[in-house]
């Protein structure tokens, strides 16, 4: 259903945009511009311009009611969510904390397989290298 009220709104949109391509302006060149020439066929200007006007606001309807239709068609889709939905999933997912692990080495060890004894500290991270001071050229 939405598929056809996007085609149907797609067709509303060419014809609206050929409908107003085909008015003819106020300002601009315009006849006395050196452009242009009279409208000689089946209607006159004023004819052409009520109609063309009266199709342009028919359109503009059409494309107004398709697009609201197509807003509350996207958003009926969409369940309301709240954050707090998400939220309760997420400590079901990580494991547990375990009782030896006082730091993240030691649960980083206890997790890679390699037991760290409880009284060995920790080792002390390197230091970085002290980058040579700039030399000036």
């Amino acid at each position: 259903m939405q598929t056809v009220l996007i085609v149907v709104h797609l067709l509303i949109v060419l014809g609206l945009i050929a409908v107003v391509l085909l008015q003819r302006s106020e300002g601009g060149l315009g006849l006395g511009g050196g452009g242009g020439g009279g409208v000689s066929g089946f209607m006159t200007g004023r004819g052409q311009a009520n109609a063309l006007t009266r199709a342009t606001a028919i359109l503009a309807a059409l494309f107004f009611a398709t697009s609201m239709t197509l807003a509350v068609m996207s958003h009926r889709g969409a369940a309301p969510k709240s954050i707090l939905d998400g939220a309760s999933g997420v400590g079901a997912t990580q494991p547990a904390k375990q009782p030896n692990a006082d730091t993240l080495l030691d649960t980083l060890r206890q997790q890679g397989g390699g037991q760290a004894p409880q009284g060995t500290p920790a080792p002390a991270p390197a230091q970085p290298a002290v980058p040579d001071a700039p030399q000036s050229r």
